[in-house]
């Protein structure tokens, strides 16, 4: 349900047909982004009095009467804007209302969406995942977490210095919150966890499944709209063999444990995922010992199975060299007259059968 935010770009809509906002002391410069089926388009506007820049999100509704969970949705957004206060969240600035719908002012953000063909280094994908994640700490640490809904590259804005700002809140709402029946699974199809889909509770983990689908896209460059491409029989993005050969498989593993279908098997919240991600390297060395190590670490199974291989192949090898050191000294122990020793010999010769 999020909003086309394509900063830098100019709006196919005449001068002439943008709304007239003198009255409340704005002047529309471009159109930013629609989203015709919610009723929601955003404009590039100019405080006539300041020469402030603002984004007027206006918010349509079909019939004469507003439509009730739209009015709300528009209220909550306002709500959980004027609680936050982040350098990388466009700060709620005013809000208005005429006879065509309503309207919310919001600081504007020189910088265009991931929602543009926009094509980025594996590093440069983490660092921007960093800083996705530094603002959903924010969130997630405020007193009541606030869990966004609707995070796709769309609704992520990226400078040129690779600072994200995570914009459209119309789908926010508390941790614990109760949900809606006109909110229920009501994400963007292919960036939702699998638990929206199934209207069980949103927790931490439920933004770190959208941002995770957000950065395969970016990593493999798919369209957020070609997403469905990634997405296998068993509903799981299955992304793996899209990856650049380059890319770490510890990196691999963190992305798969963001995206995992059960909640239970992500990252808590953000700030574990964050602190993992951080010692990661992205790029590959390209070394088998590291490769074992990333498929260890991946999956328990993967776990259990890999230690059990170690140790058997460890065993092994013991077992070798003792009938080794046995056969080297089989004359001696066949001369001595010790029967203690001679149970032990024919175990060992059992072992190498």
């Amino acid at each position: 349900m999020g909003l086309d935010v394509r900063n830098g770009y100019q709006g196919d809509i005449p001068f002439s047909k943008y709304p007239d906002f003198s009255q409340q002391g704005y002047q529309v410069i471009q159109e930013l982004g629609r989203n015709s089926e919610a009723g929601r388009t955003t404009y590039l506007a100019q405080a006539l009095k300041t020469d402030q820049r603002v984004v007027i999100k206006e918010f349509r509704f079909a019939n004469a009467i507003p439509d009730l969970s739209g009015l709300k949705a528009y209220e909550r957004e306002i709500q959980i804007l004027q609680q936050l206060n982040h350098s990388r969240i466009p700060r709620y600035v005013d809000a208005f209302e005429t006879s065509a719908g309503f309207y919310m002012l919001q600081e504007y953000k020189n910088a265009p969406s991931l929602g543009l063909k926009r094509n980025f280094e594996p590093e440069e994908v983490k660092q921007i995942a960093i800083s996705i994640l530094e603002i959903l700490i924010y969130l997630q640490q405020q007193v009541d977490p606030i869990i966004h809904r609707d995070i796709k590259p769309e609704n992520l804005l990226v400078d040129e210095q690779l600072n994200a700002y995570l914009v459209d809140f119309g789908l926010a709402q508390h941790k614990g919150a109760k949900m809606t029946l006109s909110s229920l699974a009501a994400g963007t199809p292919g960036f939702m966890p699998p638990e929206e889909h199934f209207g069980y509770p949103l927790t931490e983990a439920s933004d770190l499944y959208s941002l995770g689908a957000t950065l395969i896209c970016l990593l493999t460059r798919t369209r957020s709209g070609d997403i469905n491409k990634l997405i296998d029989a068993k509903y799981r993005l299955n992304f793996q063999q899209k990856l650049s050969p380059q890319i770490s498989p510890y990196f691999k593993a963190w992305l798969m444990k963001m995206v995992a279908q059960k909640r239970q098997h992500r990252y808590a919240n953000a700030a574990v995922a964050l602190a993992a991600l951080k010692p990661i390297a992205v790029i590959s060395n390209d070394t088998g010992l590291e490769t074992l190590f990333a498929a260890v670490k991946s999956r328990r199974k993967s776990f259990v199975f890999g230690l059990a291989t170690i140790g058997t192949l460890a065993i092994a090898g013991k077992i070798f060299m003792i009938a080794q050191s046995a056969a080297i000294n089989k004359q001696v122990l066949e001369a001595s007259e010790s029967q203690n020793l001679k149970p032990n010999f024919h175990r060992l010769d059992k072992n190498r059968h």
